[in-house]
């Protein structure tokens, strides 16, 4: 298969894209800056959320590679409390998805977008089945940026037969994850102080999400991915997460003993625009995809920390 990955410099992106190539497929990378993590995905240095005009083959005077078989657009800023803060960033996300699909059209590629947990907001009755997200309760510019995206996603497929995939993605973490200067995701930046010894602060003590290791959710998105290829059962929005809640306490609790400390922790409350429960429903990904995620998150935590620990050691923090 011929595959495009925008945000292929991600975290995402980037163990996708060796997934594929271990597997022989040809991956042709889209992001706004260089692969920090590996050289090994031919990258095209672009920034997808201005506003371009032509897709005959590319994206404004960018061209990219012919007979693509799927686009996976993972293209995003991608951090709420960011966009909580810089709104602005919400409108370049919708931006990114238009431009992506105008490509698609343009040229008949299927697409596979990254959404997210954010589109079913704060939802205290606990309903992740898909078709039961309730978009009035959108909780942030980054939830709404992600409605937004699924609606065009949607509105393609209608009027334009574009054959799609919509993964929900939920807090994916592990390899690739740690540059903290450019992105604070809190799995690593906990990693980085408690192995300081200096103290964390929990936003919400009660707050209980659904981690999925990374390379559980590049194995969902590559059966989709040949799903959407064979033509069959395409047209879906699929949950990909682990299916269990833990909290954040939990989560520092087994960053601290993989890393032989006791933490520091602080607790206040939950910042705004974050949501404070989800647990996925990922029964339809098992049953289209034959999914199973087989990484719980005591055992992510390990090799999380062992990954970023030797990671740091070899590159500096």
């Amino acid at each position: 298969m011929r595959i495009l990955i925008t945000g292929s410099s991600g975290q995402i992106g980037s163990n996708l894209a060796q997934r594929l190539q271990r597997e022989g497929h040809f991956v042709f990378g889209v992001d706004v800056r260089s692969n920090t993590w590996t050289n090994e995905v031919e990258t095209l240095l672009q920034d997808l959320s201005m506003p371009y005009q032509d897709f005959e083959g590319g994206i404004g005077q960018a061209q990219y590679p012919a007979n693509l078989d799927v686009v996976v657009h993972l293209a995003a800023h991608a951090k709420v409390h960011e966009l909580v803060e810089h709104p602005h960033r919400a409108l370049e996300n919708i931006t990114m998805v238009f431009n992506v699909l105008e490509f698609c059209r343009v040229n008949r590629v299927p697409i596979i977008f990254s959404s997210s947990r954010e589109v079913y907001g704060d939802i205290h009755r606990y309903i992740t089945e898909e078709s039961h997200a309730n978009f009035a309760f959108t909780e942030s510019p980054y939830s709404a940026s992600k409605i937004s995206g699924e609606a065009l996603v949607y509105s393609y497929a209608q009027c334009y037969g574009l054959p799609y995939i919509v993964f929900r993605f939920s807090n994916v973490y592990g390899r690739y994850d740690n540059d903290i200067e450019r992105m604070e995701r809190v799995i690593p930046l906990f990693v980085r102080r408690i192995g300081r010894g200096e103290p964390i602060t929990v936003y919400g003590e009660n707050k209980v999400l659904d981690f999925t290791y990374v390379d559980d959710c590049v194995d969902g998105i590559f059966r989709g991915i040949e799903l959407l290829v064979s033509g069959n059962r395409g047209n879906q929005t699929i949950n990909l997460a682990y299916g269990q809640g833990s909290s954040l306490v939990t989560m520092a609790e087994h960053v601290a003993e993989a890393l032989g400390v006791a933490p520091d922790l602080t607790i206040k409350p939950s910042r705004v625009g974050e949501v404070t429960h989800y647990v996925a429903d990922i029964g339809k990904a098992r049953a289209l995809l034959g999914y199973e995620p087989h990484t719980p998150l005591a055992e992510g935590i390990k090799k999380a920390v062992a990954w970023s620990t030797s990671w740091w050691e070899e590159h500096g923090e």
